[in-house]
């Protein structure tokens, strides 16, 4: 687990694919380089669908871990 607080919070909880990652798309844009995103979201298959589009996108995944049923996906702005 990272201590490094995120810059933004986006909750997507309840919300399916592709949803978080349209909203975290849309979020990550008001970011400054280097800044950090926390993604919170219940879809199962955020895990994969996140790490696909940051490989996608230059972004990074700084962390994934699940706390009951949400996932919190730290994703770090890149070029």
């Amino acid at each position: 687990m990272t201590d490094t607080a995120a810059d933004v919070v986006l909750n997507c909880e309840g919300m399916q694919c592709p949803l978080p990652v349209v909203k975290t798309a849309q979020a990550i844009k008001n970011l400054e380089l280097g800044q950090l995103l926390e993604l919170l979201a219940t879809d199962p298959g955020v895990e994969p669908d996140m790490t696909a589009w940051s490989s996608r996108t230059g972004n990074t995944i700084e962390e994934i871990r699940k706390d009951g049923d949400v996932f919190h996906v730290l994703i770090r702005k890149g070029s």
